[in-house]
């Protein structure tokens, strides 16, 4: 089955899940830093948790540990891949104190083989609240987020 992001929400299934996406909207070049969510057929290639948090959503899913960072530095040779501190490169952490990243599904938006500059860090992740736009990703309740990552396998479709 796959994911399709509609205006309305994601469509999963039977399901419509309401989402927000970037806050410059979708995009079609995207850019490190627009703050737009990239069109395209991309897959779901890794889960994410917090185990001090949740017990794992997922089989696959896989704990977020202390330390655990995302590269957005175009120039350096990690850039959009998980990396550990302590890294010098420009860098998202993961493991944050608030509940965004609680679950976060992984999607291949340029990546294994990035391009610099690109685009990095799109992730399907829990929402502040309803509406309130994201750097890129696309958020969603804490509630769907759960049921999405205990629905997703490696490989899932996401059409944006």
């Amino acid at each position: 089955m796959i994911f399709r992001w509609t205006p309305a929400g994601l469509n999963v299934g039977r399901h419509l899940l309401p989402c927000t996406h970037g806050r410059n909207g979708l995009t079609e070049e995207k850019r490190e830093g627009d703050g737009a969510t990239p069109r395209g057929l991309h897959r779901i290639v890794g889960c994410l948790y917090r185990p001090d948090r949740i017990a794992p959503p997922a089989p696959w899913a896989v704990p977020l540990l202390p330390g655990m960072l995302w590269s957005d530095d175009p120039a350096h040779r990690a850039y959009n891949r998980l990396v550990a501190a302590p890294y010098e490169a420009s860098h998202e952490r993961l493991r944050r104190a608030d509940p965004l990243y609680d679950v976060v599904l992984l999607t291949d938006w340029n990546w294994p083989e990035a391009v610099p500059g690109a685009g990095s860090a799109i992730f399907l992740h829990q929402w502040r609240r309803p509406g309130y736009p994201t750097e890129g990703c696309l958020a969603f309740s804490r509630a769907h987020i759960r049921w999405l990552a205990a629905w997703a396998e490696p490989g899932t479709p996401l059409l944006v």
